[in-house]
């Protein structure tokens, strides 16, 4: 039985009409594919080849309705990979990064201090003192806005940047990063990575179907052995894996039969590619044991913080795009304070050691970080049951970070009032923050994309489509 968090083939893993006319559908996942040695050579010729072996600019090549372009000339792309903190349930703005001290107990709670940072003038939160260090390589969007309240709804809106509720299903940033930058990018891992589960709050791959899904990781990085779901077998040997591989390989008479057939020798370069992610390459990006203990305790030695190392070797890997879903969530209506003073430490080192890491290898320059959740969370604690001090939704403003990738760091971007309810000055509307990201990557935001019906489809919404927009970032780019 397959295991449910094991992400499936793409769909268009099926038999081909020829040696045996059979037309097959295998709803299997790649492990499994594996098991039944999908991946020797008779079985790929069997497959369709441009499904998991096809190399990846192939699998997400778009259809007919057109083919990707990146933006012509407008700025220089400086961002070579992408790695998204997604604070799913959203995280309190008053709590973290745009604390309002003087707006009295019924506000901040808890926490009433502001700590001051590296940057004069820029205060976090006092549960950040890692990164009030790091000041001067990100910079604070406090203005972030665009009033809608709902997980679901808020979450498709700040990573689409399309409204909720329109005809088409659009896919995330990260499918658009997949698509785009597949052409350029020939690494054994997909393109699109999320450690360690997708969300569930929307599709996303959208319209653009199951090739451009993220790949999820699975398992814990925190763990004796990272069990990266389809790379790393539990319970199974790299020995033991190597000689199943060898045994297959002498029970595979049909492909020795037909050895020099171009459809063999495809189907022999994809199982080579699979081997290559399990045993080879892709294996070593995920074993987090070769980095030295010193630098895994900087990080933190719990989930988020060996994500946050995780991604980094994806980087180096050339990865375009890495998302991190924050286990655990700050959906925090009751139990907040516990929550906070639980997971702001976890956040504050992990974040902290990525940038400075990312600093330190000459990485920053061309990796763009951001870290936001859908929305905030009321600026005024609810303190009546069943709630007993708890934050509520807050889509009106909160804050994002961002770093990198040709963001200019040590800076603030518009302001909150007084006590954090309304945005002040500037507002950042998610198809801002999300076409600065595509314009610093160097993807056209106007760019066609791909829809199975040939409806017509674009990276952003533009204002004469009513999205909401105060401009791109230009103060920090």
């Amino acid at each position: 039985m397959m295991n449910a968090h094991h992400r499936s083939l793409p769909e268009s893993w099926h038999c081909q009409p020829g040696l045996t006319g059979l037309r097959l559908s295998l709803p299997v996942s790649r492990r499994e594919a594996l098991r039944l040695g999908l991946f020797s050579t008779a079985g790929l010729l069997l497959a369709e080849k441009r499904a998991w072996g096809a190399t990846p600019a192939q699998a997400a090549a778009p259809t007919a309705a057109g083919s990707p372009r990146v933006a012509a000339g407008a700025r220089p792309a400086t961002a070579k990979s992408v790695i998204q903190i997604f604070l799913w349930g959203g995280m309190s703005h008053n709590d973290t990064w745009d604390p309002k001290p003087e707006s009295g107990y019924d506000y901040m709670g808890q926490f009433p201090k502001a700590i001051s940072t590296n940057v004069d003038g820029i205060q976090l939160g006092e549960l950040f003192p890692n990164l009030a260090k790091q000041a001067d390589k990100y910079s604070l969007i406090r203005s972030m806005t665009h009033r809608n309240n709902g997980h679901e709804t808020a979450a498709y809106l700040m990573q689409t940047a399309h409204a909720p509720g329109e005809r088409l299903a659009y896919p995330s940033v990260g499918a658009v990063f997949a698509l785009f930058k597949s052409k350029d990018y020939q690494g054994i891992i997909p393109p699109y990575v999320v450690l360690t589960r997708p969300q569930g709050r929307f599709s996303e791959e959208g319209f653009l179907g199951p090739k451009l899904k993220p790949f999820a990781t699975g398992s814990d990085p925190n763990a004796a052995r990272f069990e990266v779901e389809g790379v790393v077998s539990r319970g199974i040997t790299d020995a033991r894996q190597k000689a199943r591989r060898e045994l297959l390989e002498r029970m595979d008479t049909l492909g020795q039969a037909l050895a020099g057939h171009p459809e063999v020798a495809a189907s022999e370069a994809a199982k080579q590619q699979a081997y290559d992610l399990i045993l080879g390459q892709g294996r070593e990006v995920f074993d987090l044991a070769k980095e030295k203990p010193e630098l895994r305790d900087r990080y933190g030695r719990h989930t988020f913080g060996q994500d946050c190392l995780a991604a980094r070797r994806l980087v180096e890997a050339g990865v375009p795009y890495i998302v991190i879903n924050y286990p655990g969530g700050w959906d925090t209506h009751s139990n907040h304070f516990a929550t906070m003073r639980r997971q702001c430490p976890q956040l504050d080192q992990g974040l902290a050691a990525l940038l400075a890491d990312l600093h330190e290898r000459g990485l920053l320059a061309s990796t763009l970080v951001w870290c936001c959740g859908e929305f905030g969370r009321g600026p005024k604690v609810d303190w009546q049951p069943p709630w007993n001090g708890g934050r509520n939704h807050w889509g009106n403003v909160f804050t994002a970070l961002v770093a990198g990738g040709g963001f200019r760091g040590g800076q603030v971007v518009g302001a909150s009032d007084a006590k954090a309810e309304e945005v002040k000055d500037r507002p950042v509307y998610p198809v801002d923050l999300l076409g600065s990201i595509y314009a610093l990557s160097g993807i056209d935001a106007r760019a066609p994309l791909p829809h199975p019906l040939g409806l017509e489809a674009r990276v952003l919404p533009a204002e004469a489509e009513g999205a909401k927009s105060a401009g791109l970032l230009t103060e920090i780019m």
